[in-house]
């Protein structure tokens, strides 16, 4: 599998990762993004390297840097959160609302039965996540989630919390078809001059993801048809 490079600089890579792809080789092997950093080297003496966490699940922009001070500029951007990134989720059920925040502290939880999972807990980390509909239809809702807090596992704990799990999530919703229907839509760090934007996956415009807010999801599309255009564009928040 050859790497798809969404944006480089001389000290920035952000590269589009494939979904069920660990970004970190696990104790056990198997494939990894590790096992491209020497392709993404392009001249440089050092392999970039990873800037933060993504689900092997979630599919999309993936941050690396190419350089020691380029990694530390990262760090301390994702540490400060000025880093605005953009995912993409289809969900069972879905708001009632057109736009809202989720703020609901999260904590970890593990047991020797059912291993590790994140769970709402008062006593808990902050987590914020702004939310907005990009469309309807079926049963489900196509949604624009922006986390505020980088917790791990955030939007797929916040968004079954409100009784609108993703689509596939086989920990906090669903096993159905298809995987995991979130995607790490775009990413940008103004004070690095870095802007990226994924494509959205087939199996996810088949599970009704895509239309660039302009066409609302129907039946149809969310068995994988065609969408049904709405003469007017969605409202914007």
């Amino acid at each position: 599998m050859t790497p798809s490079v969404l944006y480089r600089d001389e000290a920035v890579l952000v590269i589009d990762k494939p979904a069920g792809l660990p970004v970190h080789r696990g104790p056990r092997g198997g494939p990894s993004v590790e096992d491209w950093l020497e392709a993404l080297r392009f001249g440089k003496r050092r392999l970039p390297q990873p800037a933060h966490r993504l689900d092997a699940d979630t599919a999309g922009c993936l941050v690396l840097g190419r350089t020691r001070p380029a990694l530390a500029a990262l760090g301390r951007a994702f540490a400060e959160g000025a880093v605005e990134k953009v995912y993409w989720a289809v969900v069972r059920g879905g708001p009632e609302g057109e736009a809202g925040e989720i703020a609901l502290p999260l904590a970890k939880r593990s047991s020797r039965a059912a291993g590790w999972r994140m769970v709402v807990d008062p006593a808990g980390q902050a987590a914020v996540t702004l939310w907005r509909v990009l469309g309807r239809g079926g049963g489900r809702v196509w949604l624009e989630l922006r986390p505020r807090t980088g917790r791990t596992h955030q939007l797929r704990v916040h968004c079954a919390a409100m009784g609108w799990p993703i689509l596939g999530d086989v920990v906090y919703g669903g096993a159905e078809p298809g995987g995991l229907a979130l995607l790490a839509r775009s990413v940008a760090i103004p004070s690095l001059g870095v802007a990226a934007e994924a494509p959205v996956p087939r199996r996810l415009e088949a599970l009704g993801m895509g239309g660039g807010g302009r066409e609302r999801i129907d039946a149809a599309s969310l068995a994988g048809g065609p969408a049904t255009r709405d003469p007017s564009p969605m409202r914007t928040i």
